[in-house]
């Protein structure tokens, strides 16, 4: 698939793209997966990042519960946001529990805005995760853009400053998502902006 062009006027504001990241687990992958996605979308003028992660929020087990600070300000940073990428990895063919605490902690936050994926794991690199994420984000009213990052095996294939020994086909991923996820900010931003979603 050919890379969408975008356009970006100076006059127009960065998008604010958070990067979730989906895992718990002592010794997690995540972080490193995520820190070479931010990397990839760090040079784009067209965005600004943010990270949420669920790893650091001590999200309440019980729906309603008393949220500790932190988890008031990942709201904030989701609220605010005009995109996002869910980083996950892929447990037993799904997603974390951990993750879906977060998405069904929050609602408004994600509605007309586009999600993107970097998923992670074995041999199918994480895939069976986005495809389990994808109902639920459109009964959120999100949109789900088509592209993601996957990436199978990857315990081996990173170095010890985080960088992939052979980027190639990641990278050229990565720069595919980002596209579609500007695209897609842009895009329903402004309609936003014109006619708030559900009014």
């Amino acid at each position: 698939m050919t890379a969408i062009a975008t356009h970006h006027s100076t006059e127009i504001r960065p998008l604010r793209l958070a990067v979730v990241i989906g895992s718990t687990r002592r010794g997690r992958f995540g972080p490193t997966v995520a820190d070479w996605f931010v990397g990839q979308a760090a040079p784009r003028d067209a965005l600004t990042v943010d990270i949420v992660d669920v790893g650091q929020l001590e999200l309440p087990h019980t729906f309603g519960a008393p949220a500790p600070a932190a988890v008031a300000a990942a709201t904030d940073t989701l609220a605010t946001a005009d995109a996002f990428v869910i980083v996950t990895p892929e447990y037993n063919h799904s997603y974390p529990g951990s993750l879906k605490n977060l998405i069904d902690s929050h609602h408004v936050e994600w509605q007309a805005k586009p999600v993107g994926f970097v998923s992670y794991g074995g041999i199918s690199g994480g895939l069976r995760a986005v495809e389990h994420l994808r109902p639920v984000f459109a009964e959120l009213h999100a949109v789900t853009v088509r592209d993601c990052v996957a990436l199978p095996n990857p315990w081996g294939r990173f170095d010890e400053a985080g960088r992939l020994t052979d980027p190639g086909d990641a990278e050229n991923a990565a720069a595919l998502l980002l596209d579609q996820l500007t695209w897609w900010g842009e895009a329903l931003r402004t309609a936003r902006a014109v006619h708030p979603y559900g009014k």
